[in-house]
């Protein structure tokens, strides 16, 4: 006895329907192209209560609070020098710039060694919360709600972990020290 197909003829059609769908279906997955998104690689860190951020491509080094040698005859905001292998930095107390009152001194303190177009110093921030890669257009433009100081030195803010992250400018903050010191 040979074996015989037990499905009714109606089977055949429903069966290549199926299989043109099924085909259909690789075809559509196989179109699907995967855009790369620009992304940015951006430092995060905390100064008083504020979360800010720079865009790591202006920072040399994350250095830990080191002996800040103070000078005299120095801007406010401009709280001394430090040894960087060698080199010596200035450092800004980063909240002083921003209007921002900086949380008492603390183990997790530690330094942005920033460099601007003319300008390379030392930013010392409360703590530094992360460094992580953020897609370009989930950068939203800075709001006109930003109090002044840093509404002139955002550039955008962007949401990180349920909380408002400000993007900052460095060449800006660095501008806004100079014009302190005049």
């Amino acid at each position: 006895m040979a074996l015989e197909s037990t499905l009714p003829d109606t089977d055949v059609p429903e069966r290549s329907e199926l299989d043109m769908i099924l085909n259909r279906r690789c075809q559509t997955d196989a179109q699907v192209v995967e855009v790369e998104t620009a992304k940015i690689k951006l430092v995060i860190f905390v100064v008083g209560e504020a979360l800010l951020a720079f865009p790591a491509r202006v920072l040399v080094e994350i250095l830990p609070l080191t002996t800040i040698h103070f000078v005299p005859g120095c801007p406010p905001a401009l709280e001394g020098i430090i040894n960087v292998r060698g080199d010596i930095a200035s450092v800004v107390r980063l909240g002083d710039l921003l209007g921002l009152t900086h949380a008492p001194s603390a183990r997790r303190s530690a330094i942005l060694l920033g460099q601007g177009t003319q300008v390379r110093s030392g930013l010392r921030v409360d703590r530094v919360v992360d460094v992580l890669d953020v897609t370009e257009e989930t950068i939203q433009a800075a709001p006109d709600s930003l109090p002044e100081p840093l509404r002139g030195l955002a550039t955008g803010v962007f949401g990180h972990q349920g909380q408002v992250v400000i993007l900052l400018d460095l060449n800006r903050v660095f501008q806004t020290l100079f014009s302190e010191q005049r």
